[in-house]
């Protein structure tokens, strides 16, 4: 019998740490090669870490919410012979083993049916690490939380509601109920401070931005674009999707993406990337833009790759699958690196306009703020409604002077005003 210690791999570029989201295994448990061991979030993604061996788990090191480090033990399996589990012939430790864990089994699941598996309520619902371990700081049972995020996910705000509602409940029993208030007493209402560690995602998103904005000076070049020819041509895209039968849906990013490109061609240092340690730009080959995407842990931005080889609907179909890999934490290591200029954008929620904080080691990013209607004075002084918007994009003035940033920035503009451009641009 011999006890092997996995050690947390490498998981990614300068990654050396990642937070212990769930355990999907517990000590006792036998399990197989490649069998999934825990989940794992890093500053890029959440990973799922399989087992090398064969073997009975005997210790699982840290616990859900706290931090792992790269080459650190995570998990200590028992090996029988071959590498495998429990070697033949010790049925006495397996009987130990197993009189350990009947006791335990016992308590933690109640219900007699043996099917069910012995874990809290809670473990099933979808919430962050720090939400969490704040429902188990006050006792609160998630089950019973209704979660406003995406796909009903419990969010921090949601537990801070349930607290305020007076609902801290005890050992997952139900809210006390509160007494009535009499008219005349006033409510006092008592929040407690709350630290939360600034951890996994957010803690990379805080030490990224600090690195960009202190070692990039930027500046913002904003303009106002008209959109109303891109809103046209959009429509008319998707009505022609539909009338084929194909579900495909255009959004107005493959424009904008198909616009970078463009412009990209025109200057193509502003596609690019800073070595900080030889001190060299450089210049990428390939077109691999970076869409932010706002997630329940975070801001993330999937890159998507070789934007000018892909037609609109691929490239449609594409940001629509990061999206969603992105929002539901199932996105990989490879969806997440590479990218040479980003996006972002809140779409109906995006503001007048902002200024974006370049992506490093990008030297640029384009900011895409809200479309709205409003009387514009057009050619022969003829006053008309039309779909107007600004777009914002922040430099580093290291590589981009100003006038090529600006310069930049209407090529991005000349293919939106006149969309059809871009059809050509793809031909």
């Amino acid at each position: 019998m011999a006890l092997y210690d996995f050690k947390l791999p490498d998981i990614g570029e300068g990654v050396v740490e990642g937070e212990i989201v769930k355990w999907l295994v517990k000590p006792g448990d036998e399990i197989k090669e490649d069998q999934p061991m825990v989940e794992v979030m890093t500053d890029k993604a959440t990973v799922v870490i399989p087992s090398p061996k064969r073997g009975r788990v005997t210790k699982v090191w840290g616990k859900e919410g706290e931090i792992a480090k790269v080459h650190h033990p995570l998990v200590t399996l028992e090996m029988g012979e071959g590498g495998g589990g429990a070697e033949k012939g010790n049925g006495h430790a397996a009987a130990a083993l197993a009189a350990v864990k009947a006791p335990a089994a016992a308590v933690r699941a109640p219900a007699p049916a043996p099917a069910m598996r012995a874990e809290a309520s809670s473990d099933k619902v979808l919430a962050t690490p720090v939400t969490r371990r704040m429902a188990r700081e006050h006792g609160l049972d998630l089950a019973r939380i209704s979660g406003t995020g995406p796909q009903g996910r419990v969010t921090k705000v949601d537990v801070e509601a349930m607290l305020s509602n007076g609902g801290a409940a005890v050992n997952g029993s139900a809210p006390a109920q509160r007494a009535p208030i009499a008219p005349s007493a006033p409510l006092q209402l008592v929040r407690g401070d709350t630290r939360v560690p600034i951890r996994g995602l957010r803690k990379k998103i805080a030490e990224k931005m600090v690195k960009s904005k202190f070692t990039a000076p930027h500046y913002t070049f904003v303009e106002e674009i008209d959109a109303t020819g891109l809103v046209g041509v959009r429509e008319r895209l998707n009505l022609a999707l539909k009338a084929q039968g194909d579900e495909t849906k255009v959004s107005f990013l493959p424009f904008f993406c198909k616009a970078l490109v463009g412009a990209f061609r025109e200057f193509p240092e502003v596609n690019s990337n800073m070595d900080e340690a030889t001190q060299e730009l450089i210049v990428r080959g390939d077109y691999n833009v970076g869409i932010a995407a706002a997630t329940a842990t975070g801001l993330t931005v999937p890159v998507v790759k070789g934007v000018d080889r892909l037609s609109m609907k691929a490239l449609a179909a594409e940001i629509t699958r990061l999206g969603a890999a992105a929002r539901d934490g199932k996105l990989k290591m490879d969806e997440l690196t590479g990218g040479s200029f980003t996006i972002t954008s809140l779409g109906q929620t995006g503001g007048l306009f902002a200024t974006p904080i370049i992506n490093h080691p990008e030297v640029a990013i384009m900011g895409i703020h809200k479309m709205r209607k409003r009387p514009v004075v057009v050619e022969d002084d003829k006053i008309e409604v039309r779909q107007m918007m600004y777009l914002s994009f922040s430099f580093d003035h290291r590589v981009i002077d100003g006038a090529v940033g600006a310069n930049f920035a209407y090529a991005v503009i000349k293919y939106l005003v006149n969309p059809e451009l871009l059809f050509l641009e793809m031909a």
